[in-house]
């Protein structure tokens, strides 16, 4: 009988299906049962217990958690109160907190990571807006602060695109207005892939002809790209400050600072798909190796101690309670 049991919720489709084989193997050999499929989606809450498919949540050793495509409001309600009583991969507190763009640059920002300069304000207070850009040259990036993918991102030319997008910005629920400087470069970027603290992974996005945006999702496409020490060093930074066991971080080079700048930190970073491994995106099977390592610790930690491991990023992202 296995010493411990996980859960795995793991995207299926662009080779996902593949990926979870390996995982579910590797854990076997180090006598780690693995229940997959426990989507949150299919679960209730009843009289003190979490229920998915027929599976008690709270009686996991760990839940490893990876589905950015499906993830739901409801999912994300169950995932964080979940967290209160087991392991989870990624812990909930720094998924949140990645998940907002602000909260990430603010924070990183605070630590001395680069990123670009920014401004959140009141949705109608376009003057405040207008002096940040005027600081920056006159252009900016309008970005939704829990948006992925490069939805709802605009690029402003100049000051009087605020004039035109506030119409548009009235018409949301939000009551903020997050703008970040633009960044001259090259419209090519770094995604940097840490686990645990380990560097596993690099390639590069392209925009498209005659765009700006690198995001798959907005017609960029991938590109291999080997990563330098600055790169390595700054991804595995940010991944520290933000709590984050698994982080794809990404960077651009300002070519008009020189020097290189985190837009944005992943908490669910992609495996490389199969037709991405044959031109050379070779990273897969070190993750799953890093992954499977990191649940082996944090179950061993758990069943020694009895509760969730108590980390330094836990306490430097104001989670007082645990991080995994």
């Amino acid at each position: 009988m296995s010493k411990h049991t996980v859960g795995i919720w793991l995207y299926q489709n662009g080779g996902g299906d593949s990926i979870q084989r390996k995982l579910v193997e590797q854990l076997r050999e180090r006598d780690i049962n693995a229940i997959t499929g426990l989507d949150l989606a299919q679960a209730m809450a009843h009289n003190g217990s979490i229920m998915c498919n027929g599976v008690v949540m709270e009686d996991l050793d760990l839940f490893y958690t990876y589905n950015a495509g499906q993830q739901t409001d409801y999912q994300v309600y169950l995932y964080e109160m979940l967290d209160r009583f087991i392991p989870i991969i990624n812990n909930f507190h720094a998924f949140a907190l990645t998940e907002d763009k602000f909260k990430t640059s603010h924070l990183l920002q605070r630590q001395g990571i680069n990123t670009p300069e920014y401004c959140l304000c009141r949705h109608n207070n376009l003057d405040a807006l207008r002096a940040s850009m005027s600081d920056w040259g006159g252009r900016a990036v309008y970005k939704p602060t829990n948006g992925w993918g490069g939805t709802g991102i605009v690029r402003l030319e100049n000051e009087n695109a605020l004039n035109m997008l506030q119409p548009f910005i009235n018409q949301l629920s939000v009551q903020h207005f997050f703008v970040e400087r633009y960044v001259n470069n090259d419209h090519t970027d770094y995604r940097i892939d840490i686990v645990d603290g380990n560097f596993v992974g690099c390639y590069g996005r392209k925009a498209p002809k005659d765009d700006w945006k690198t995001n798959i999702t907005s017609g960029g496409s991938v590109i291999t790209r080997e990563a330098n020490d600055e790169v390595i060093a700054l991804a595995q930074k940010a991944a520290e400050i933000t709590g984050l066991e698994i982080a794809g971080v990404d960077l651009i080079y300002d070519q008009e600072r020189e020097e290189y700048v985190v837009l944005e930190v992943n908490g669910i970073p992609a495996f490389a798909t199969p037709e991405q491994e044959t031109f050379g995106l070779d990273f897969n099977d070190l993750k799953i190796e890093k992954i499977v390592d990191l649940i082996e610790r944090k179950v061993t930690v758990k069943h020694l101690i009895g509760v969730p491991e108590l980390t330094e990023n836990a306490q430097l992202a104001g989670h007082p309670e645990h991080a995994i």
